[in-house]
């Protein structure tokens, strides 16, 4: 008994196009690392597509609804791709800044001396 033939009209439509957008992303990433004229690592190269191709295709997730036209969604999704590295440098130094303010929030405020609320004044110097 063989498996049934792949029949490609039984994918889901958001499943193709995130293939397609992570496909042109990593693609377009692709092209300005071949471009470049860095000296990089294989692991850098991999990871820099990798992070191409997710970033490419959430924008194209994300901007599903809003651009009807597929030539200008496909432009935008790769552009995202080409962008990449400086969109997720962006996000995560944001993310940082974020959570260190929230970090310095919660740390810098002054906790109760005791339960009424009140600080305590410290005791004045007695002269002698």
């Amino acid at each position: 008994m063989s498996a049934a033939p792949f029949n490609p009209e039984d994918i889901p439509k958001e499943v193709k196009d995130g293939l397609v957008a992570s496909i042109l992303g990593g693609l377009a990433m692709t092209a300005r690392l071949l471009l470049s004229t860095e000296p990089v690592s294989l692991g850098w190269v991999v990871r820099r597509v990798f992070a191409a191709a997710i970033t490419a295709a959430l924008v194209g997730y994300a901007i599903q609804e809003h651009i009807q036209s597929p030539g200008l969604r496909m432009g935008v999704v790769g552009a995202a791709g080409y962008a990449a590295p400086e969109c997720l440098d962006y996000l995560l130094k944001y993310v940082k800044a974020r959570g260190e303010k929230e970090v310095a929030a919660v740390a810098g405020k002054p906790s109760k001396p005791h339960g009424k609320g009140k600080a305590k004044k410290p005791a004045a110097k007695r002269g002698k």
